[in-house]
């Protein structure tokens, strides 16, 4: 048996197509484009442009954070596209661990499959202590219980994550309608916040736009540094082109998520169609609401006064608009609501896809009856996160957030070219321009941000990968499906095609 063997996409489509495991309920097709692109932008417009604005403008790109935002919107755009061929093509739950298992073998497929539960784990447990956090300041709530300094625990991030998490196991549709409800708040607060600064932009503020460049201080040496300054021997820095590109691969987390909505293909009217329109229509949407956002707030506020905590809402409270301050962080609390609840349901659609394949426990993969959705591997998954929220300050490793999805991203747009090599008969109603061109710079586009995290970041990442390998070889190595076919000629599994 090898680590190596892929699984046939022929199965990967009838698994998609048929009931659930032992004869069981499988998921149910409920959502259609406008869904999709809600479920997309209830996840992407969140913690990244309420936060991570300030302490990037402040801190590394000065008014360039725009291009920055600019940048890693372009990166996750030229992703979207690899994912729209695949999910098109493929509409199954698991996304990128789908793809890779039906292009690159089954190692591969585990680790990107673990690498993304990182991602939406750690997202989740991020964005709910920052939920908490704005729900405190907004209503006036004990930072003792609500907040992110000298908590013990953190009652706010473990009361949003479990409510949620009801509503993600008790139906996709239920979710869905509060995920669109929560988005056109959010959404009409974003153009609000553009077209009320406006007014409040000094050109003064965006001069110069990208800063000179400047020695960083002791803390970014060693692990701290991004790799590319660590491999070249570069003396580490801020400002400059370099801090806007560094910029970029961290305000990368603002856009990692979208591709949650490709794990909603098994569950979506008519695939084919609505994940193209889906994907597509959240990475172009939230990528204007970004920029014109990040520079609004640049505009508003000399770089370096802008607040690291709530950078917008503070932009309007120093210009005297202390009125729509309090609806930014209206905003805020809806954005962020809506981020945990994708979060958690895309969860449940990679855990459920592996466990389906037999790569964790099959049993936890069973879908219910009557809400249709994977409720085991969901509730094991809240639970998870909301332990995490409550326990754990995990701001120091949002990083780990961005560089998780990053690295799906590489995957995905290898499996491209690869999935045409080996399949090039397979009915594709969405192809990416310019294959294998578009995908190959895609890779390195990814690739490059991923190096321009730090040091620190890449040795957690890996530590996290060690850990998924032990537990391949330990369990799914010899129990998956695959495993059990080659062992078993009279096996019942689906016929490849």
């Amino acid at each position: 048996m090898s680590v190596l063997r892929t699984k046939p996409i022929g199965d990967v489509i009838a698994q998609s197509e048929a009931d659930g495991e032992d004869g069981g309920p499988g998921l149910k097709r409920r959502l259609g484009a406008r869904d999709l692109t809600g479920f997309g932008i209830g996840i992407v417009i969140g913690t990244g442009i309420f936060t991570l604005t300030g302490i990037e403008a402040r801190d590394s790109a000065g008014p360039g954070v725009v291009i920055s935002f600019a940048i890693a919107g372009l990166v996750a755009l030229l992703a979207a596209l690899c994912y729209a061929e695949l999910a098109s093509s493929v509409p199954a739950a698991g996304s990128a661990y789908t793809y890779a298992y039906a292009t690159m073998g089954e190692i591969v497929a585990w680790i990107i499959g673990w690498d993304l539960l990182l991602e939406f784990a750690l997202g989740a447990a991020v964005v709910a202590r920052g939920w908490s956090g704005y729900l405190a300041e907004l209503v006036g709530l004990p930072t003792a219980w609500f907040g992110e300094e000298g908590s013990v625990v953190n009652v706010g991030a473990i009361g949003i994550v479990l409510l949620l998490g009801v509503v993600a196991i008790v139906g996709i549709r239920e979710s869905a309608r509060v995920t669109n409800l929560l988005v056109l708040v959010k959404v009409a607060i974003c153009v609000f916040i553009v077209v009320a600064g406006l007014f409040f932009v000094k050109a003064a503020n965006l001069t110069p736009f990208i800063p000179p460049a400047q020695p960083a201080d002791g803390s970014e040496d060693g692990i701290k540094q991004p790799v590319t300054q660590a491999l070249f021997g570069l003396e580490p820095s801020v400002f400059g082109f370099v801090g806007v590109l560094s910029a970029a691969a961290v305000v990368f987390f603002a856009y990692t998520g979208f591709e949650a909505v490709a794990n909603l293909g098994e569950e979506t009217k008519r695939p084919r169609r609505d994940l193209t329109l889906g994907l597509l229509g959240t990475l172009l949407i939230s990528t204007v609401l970004y920029i014109g956002v990040s520079l609004v707030v640049v505009g508003m506020v000399p770089y370096d006064q802008i607040d690291r905590g709530a950078p917008i809402a503070a932009a309007f409270n120093a210009v005297g608009a202390e009125w729509a301050g309090i609806l930014v962080s209206i905003a805020a609390v809806a954005g962020l609501t809506s981020v945990i609840l994708v979060d958690l349901v895309a969860m449940g659609r990679i855990g459920f896809a592996i466990s389906r394949d037999g790569l964790i426990p099959p049993s936890i993969a069973k879908v219910h009856p009557r809400w249709g959705t994977p409720y085991r591997i969901s509730a094991v998954m809240t639970v998870a996160v909301a332990l995490l929220a409550g326990f754990l300050p995990l701001s120091a490793l949002a990083d780990l957030v961005s560089i998780g999805a990053l690295a799906a991203f590489v995957i995905v747009s290898i499996a491209v070219p690869v999935l045409r090599r080996k399949r090039p008969d397979l009915d594709r109603p969405f192809r990416v321009p310019f294959s294998p061109v578009l995908p190959i710079f895609s890779a390195l586009a990814c690739f490059y941000l991923m190096l321009n995290l730090s040091v620190e970041t890449w040795l957690r990442f890996a530590a996290w990968m060690l850990l998924g390998v032990l537990i391949y070889f330990g369990y799914g190595y010899r129990r998956n499906r695959l495993a059990r076919r080659s062992s078993s000629p009279d096996s019942r599994e689906p016929a490849s095609v």
